[in-house]
């Protein structure tokens, strides 16, 4: 069988966007390298994939760096692992490797590797072929730095490095990863600790604007995609009800910065191509402000362009910790919809999570039936102190 670069790109997004869909959406927007956007640590998909506005963690670095700079621990290091579509195959999976340092007071640096193998693939010309096998994936290397510019408040800049080896030819020809660079500013606010009647309580604000960068092509001839640019905006309280027991409530918003693909219902072929071609010649920066009111049905379907999440966290003695999360997207845009679970362990500098997935629609989410884990080491804990 023979296999190019189209076609495969075509499976991936559909396999992580539209699969999951029991009717076909509307106006589904798609984007190169979409993996970038699954969760991959397991804290944060216990709450149902949220991370932007939550207590600073090792695996901050996808969701939040500018929450490094609160850190209580000086340096840590984050592995994740996730199967991915484990009810039909066996050898796809997402990998992630986190670092962080808190410098000083005032600044830190972090990094992260995210490796998504697509598994084995075997390609042939003919049915008589030998064949050989290919191993598309994609990763991307990123770095941050974070600095403090208040007391409550921080910032940070990332530079992120793509590659996306989806190109496979056929069995005599080469292949080519589709490589690229792109960048993210995030900010941070955690409030001081207040007395209520019956708790203490802390408030938490994030946001970021991620993937910020040129449009990405697998080939000279090829269409370019755009990268997933997304805006995150979250809010959270934590109710701190004794030194044994605290309970997080979050909420997060999110919108894909990518301009909505042009209804050409009841239209000609010539006028339909003439709407692609002019979506097709949109720039990466002009597409971040058009994604905003480019909708063909206005604020109504603006609105649905937008996911949202909420998540709690209970830790008792900050050994323990039970998480429950509810993530919601609407069905003419993708149609994800799923609550999460998720438990947590701590044992002196070792954090131990696991969540799983539940679809409350008809269709299996690609994640339903995986339990995925991470694991954090924190070297130098109580190195500083966050009151």
């Amino acid at each position: 069988m023979k296999y190019n670069s189209i076609i495969l790109a075509l499976l991936t997004f559909g396999t992580i966007f539209n699969s999951i869909a029991q009717t076909e959406p509307v106006r589904p927007i798609t984007t190169s390298v979409p993996t970038m956007l699954i969760a991959a640590d397991a804290r944060s998909s216990g709450m149902g994939d949220m991370g932007i506005a939550t207590p600073v963690d090792g695996f901050s670095q996808q969701w939040n760096p500018a929450k490094f700079v609160f850190s209580e621990t000086r340096s840590g290091i984050g592995l994740a692992y996730t199967p991915y579509l484990r009810e039909l195959v066996t050898d796809i999976n997402l990998g992630q490797l986190t670092y962080f340092n808190r410098i000083n007071q005032r600044s830190a640096f972090s990094g992260s590797l995210r490796f998504f193998s697509f598994g084995e693939i075997e390609l042939r010309d003919s049915a008589d072929d030998i064949g050989i096998i290919d191993e598309p994936n994609e990763f991307y290397v990123d770095l941050s730095y974070s600095l403090r510019l208040s007391e409550k408040f921080s910032m940070a800049v990332t530079g992120r490095f793509i590659s996306s080896n989806l190109v496979v030819t056929s069995t005599g020809g080469d292949a080519s990863a589709a490589n690229t660079f792109a960048a993210d500013i995030s900010a941070f606010y955690r409030g001081e600790e207040k007395f209520y009647n019956n708790f203490n309580g802390r408030w938490r604000f994030g946001g970021a604007i991620q993937n910020i960068g040129p449009k990405i092509k697998f080939d000279d001839v090829g269409q370019e995609n755009f990268l997933p640019t997304n805006l995150k905006l979250g809010v959270g309280h934590d109710f701190i009800l004794d030194p044994s027991n605290t309970i997080g409530l979050y909420t997060e918003f999110n919108k894909l910065l990518v301009p909505t693909p042009p209804d050409t219902e009841g239209l000609s072929n010539a006028e339909s191509q003439q709407l692609i071609n002019e979506y097709n010649d949109i720039g990466p920066f002009s597409g971040i402000f058009q994604s905003f009111s480019d909708a063909p049905d206005g604020f109504s379907e603006e609105l649905k362009e937008v996911t949202w999440a909420i998540g709690a966290e209970y830790w008792y003695e900050d050994s323990f910790a039970f998480r429950l999360g509810y993530f919601n997207e609407s069905e003419e845009k993708g149609f994800r919809q799923f609550l999460t679970l998720g438990v947590g362990f701590r044992y002196s500098s070792i954090n131990i999570d696991a969540s799983y997935l539940f679809s409350t629609t008809p269709v299996q989410n690609p994640l339903e039936g995986t339990l995925r884990f991470s694991l954090t080491f924190n070297i130098g804990n109580d190195a500083y102190i966050e009151y």
